[in-house]
């Protein structure tokens, strides 16, 4: 075990996570050995890469998987899933994913738009009639692609304390709010838009907008690890959640209940569980290849200007001119990053039980399977 994995806690904790992670480690290493003796240099660099960024920002625990052409070549599990209690990381731990809900819940989208039960363009009332009518119509698209001008949380917003029994509840934070802007004039980022998706996909499928999740998103796509982070029920295998005071300590992350906002940042995972989904994407396993499409198509403004963001995904090419779709996450207490470059069938997901970390680095860490560093 680095020596420097001691400094990161100070030394109460220090020997206690060094333990942690190293047991963690030697578990995840048998995941996948043909596969990770093939890619063997590319994994010890994403481990250095991985070991650097630890130190630098005392995140107590990383997960990450890498696919390629939808087998998995890498998964690992490094560090500490509660530091109080000396509980190691595994691959099956449950982080939170924050923003990465939204691609999970996309794929819902897609769902009810290939079962002709839900148009695209058609106002939201149609779906969610008690939603307050706005100077403009919305249509679900526009709100799928941050078009929509719903806006994005406000002061305190993102702590929120309160239980939501609904869907439908939740959207009371913002639905008296008047739009920013015109619908498709201009991009920008809403969170709460994705809440009054899920009402939508609720009024189109006549289901509870979690049941629609497991029945046409987690379980076809074999996501035992994907869940609500309800913060009542006992969720087997969820991490506890950190975060960084202004002096630089770790500390737990404050409470929050994500009941407000299933579909845009409310669900845990695991890395492999969002490879798993993603290869599901790429194999025409959850979706037909044309709504995949759909959903991994840059949105325009009103002007024609390309928004890099289709519908629940960002849409893209690295510096090398490959295609990348991708999406960010933060939560409180987590971060997450999923990336997929379709055209070369690779995907790779990390996960981070602190809101101070390094999930951004996950690309960088595709490429070194791609470009066999």
């Amino acid at each position: 075990m680095p020596a420097r994995w001691g400094r990161r806690l100070g030394l109460a904790a220090a020997f206690a996570f060094a333990a942690a992670a190293g047991v963690a480690r030697g578990q995840a290493a048998a995941v996948a050995p043909a596969a990770a003796s093939s890619n063997e240099h590319a994994i010890e660099r994403a481990r250095a890469l991985i070991d650097h960024e630890m130190t630098r920002t005392l995140a107590p625990a990383v997960s990450v998987a890498v696919s390629r052409n939808g087998r998995l070549i890498w998964s690992e599990a490094i560090g500490c899933a509660d530091l109080e209690l000396q509980v190691p990381v595994s691959t099956t731990t449950r982080l939170r994913i924050g923003s990465v809900s939204k691609p999970l819940t996309s794929a819902a989208l897609g769902a009810l738009v290939e079962d002709g039960k839900l148009d695209l363009d058609a106002p939201v009332q149609r779906y969610v009639p008690d939603f307050p009518r706005k100077a403009w119509p919305i249509t679900t698209r526009e709100l799928a692609g941050h078009l929509a001008g719903i806006r994005h949380y406000d002061h305190g917003e993102f702590e929120i304390r309160d239980h939501y029994a609904t869907v439908r509840a939740g959207l009371a934070i913002f639905e008296k709010d008047a739009l920013l802007f015109e619908p498709g004039t201009r991009f920008s980022y809403s969170s709460y838009g994705w809440n009054l998706i899920a009402a939508v996909i609720e009024g189109a499928s006549g289901e509870r907008f979690l049941d629609v999740m497991q029945r046409r998103v987690f379980g076809p796509a074999g996501l035992v690890h994907t869940a609500p982070d309800d913060p009542g029920p006992i969720v087997a295998g969820r991490a506890h959640f950190y975060t960084r005071t202004d002096a630089g300590a770790i500390v737990n992350a404050g409470f929050v209940d994500n009941s407000y906002k299933w579909a845009g940042g409310g669900f845990v995972s695991t890395a492999e569980d969002l490879v798993a989904f993603a290869n599901a994407l790429l194999e025409g396993r959850l979706l037909k290849p044309e709504t995949v499409t759909l959903l991994w198509t840059s949105q325009k403004t009103s002007d024609g200007k390309d928004t890099e963001y289709g519908m629940g995904w960002s849409v893209g090419r690295d510096a090398k001119g490959r295609r990348k779709i991708s999406h960010s996450g933060g939560a409180q207490g987590g971060t997450a990053y999923l990336v997929i470059y379709p055209d070369d069938r690779l995907v790779a997901a990390m996960i981070v039980n602190s809101d101070e970390s390094f999930t951004g680095r996950t690309p960088r860490i595709a490429e070194m399977f791609l470009d066999g560093e």
